[in-house]
């Protein structure tokens, strides 16, 4: 029997890629996205292809629309394996610009999006199954001028560890992925630091080198059929062929009282 995948934000870059080519990785998909006509582009894609897939338009940052978007895939294909929370918006600013509203939308999308969709799936996986997550070195490093984007991805990791933890007993594994890729999202910062590098006349980031979607979702179906109920609460970095580990973050300093403690901290600043 095929098992079913649900992708939230799936009608283009990363998300499409990983569609397309879990549908040729005998899954069922459910596809997701906030326009219809591009749902139904990658739906037909798929059909096309000899995949078995359906699509659903909905806005994952609406509690109630993830509520629609659940019962969808459980009338259409009776059952729910995979999530993976792939969707995902940008609205950067340095912060002291930031309004409110900017802050909002990209937590409503990437953090409460997440929560939604997983409390609600995770009825239909208490026999096992799988969650992956979508976050980003912003998380786990910071990046100025995407305080909302960073705070969201950071809350990610938080869930991550939480469930990984809370779910390993019903054999639910939760992975997160940290991607780089060219896309929609990525190409605008890219083709600026290209630019600007440029005009430096000076050597382009190795960082910002990037592989390709697919190679997003080669790695991601591979992970899906690796057979270990232990693999969960890792976050993969994921950039052309090369795959990072990334650890969980852990003391590096302890000491018994505020003078020792700064005395450590002096002695290994250098060394850092």
């Amino acid at each position: 029997m095929k098992k079913v995948v649900l992708i939230t934000g799936s009608t283009r870059g990363i998300g499409k890629s990983i569609a397309k080519h879990l549908s040729r990785s005998d899954y069922c998909v459910v596809v997701n996205g906030t326009n219809q006509m591009l749902i139904d582009e990658v739906v037909a894609d798929i059909h096309a292809i000899g995949g078995k897939a359906a699509g659903y338009c909905a806005n994952i940052a609406d509690a109630s629309e993830v509520s629609a978007l659940v019962a969808f895939t459980i009338e259409t294909f009776g059952q729910i394996d995979v999530l993976i929370h792939n969707a995902g918006n940008l609205a950067d600013q340095k912060c002291i610009k930031m309004t409110d509203e900017q802050w909002q939308s990209v937590i409503d999308v990437h953090l409460n999006g997440a929560f939604y969709c997983i409390r609600r799936v995770l009825p239909y996986l208490m026999n096992g199954g799988d969650i992956i997550l979508m976050t980003s070195t912003a998380g786990l490093m910071g990046s100025a001028g995407q305080v909302n984007y960073s705070a969201a991805k950071a809350g990610l990791l938080g869930m991550l560890y939480t469930l990984a933890s809370e779910l390993k007993p019903y054999s639910i594994r939760v992975n997160a992925i940290t991607p780089a890729a060219l896309t929609d999202m990525t190409r605008p910062v890219i083709e600026h630091l290209t630019e600007k590098y440029a005009k430096r006349n000076e050597p382009f980031p190795e960082f910002w080198k990037v592989g390709s979607s697919d190679d997003i979702a080669i790695f991601i179906d591979e992970l899906l059929h690796y057979d270990d109920d232990c693999l969960t609460g890792e976050i993969f970095g994921v950039n052309g062929t090369k795959i990072t580990r990334w650890e969980k973050p852990k003391a590096t300093i302890s000491a018994d009282g505020p003078e020792a403690f700064f005395r450590i901290y002096e002695a290994q600043k250098g060394s850092d």
